[in-house]
């Protein structure tokens, strides 16, 4: 069932709207940003450890990222991607850094989504 709260984060991802290859999907309960077909972004606007944003990229690029962005750190529950909770006295400063490194695509935000596995409509083979 689709959940009628509205995610108070969705003003993140205002700075994609101008960018013809931005789509917003709903994952685990928050929104997530897409662009060029990479998962870049999600905002969580739920309980703790799901308040804020993370950033999706992969574990050999933690350390670049943080060097520049310092307020970053690995999420508690999803280590592979990074995370910045709303209550951090950082938070607004590094969505405008992160959504300006989405936009000016650096290769260490953003992974490729796995493929949905499709479910087939009948599991009766083929003849």
């Amino acid at each position: 069932m689709p959940s009628s709260i509205s995610n108070s984060l969705l003003w993140i991802f205002d700075a994609f709207e101008r960018d013809p290859t931005y789509v917003r999907k709903r994952m685990f309960g928050s929104d997530a940003a897409y662009i060029d077909g990479l998962l870049c972004l999600i905002a969580a606007d739920r309980d703790k450890p799901w308040n804020g944003l993370l950033v999706c990229t992969s574990h050999e690029r933690h350390a670049a990222l943080i060097a520049d962005v310092p307020a970053l750190r690995p999420h508690p529950v999803l280590g592979k991607w990074l995370y910045v909770p709303q209550d951090d006295p950082a938070f607004e400063s590094t969505v405008d850094e992160m959504t300006a490194l989405v936009l000016a695509r650096d290769p260490r935000v953003g992974v490729e989504p796995k493929p949905r596995k499709r479910r087939s409509k009948s599991a009766l083979p083929d003849d």
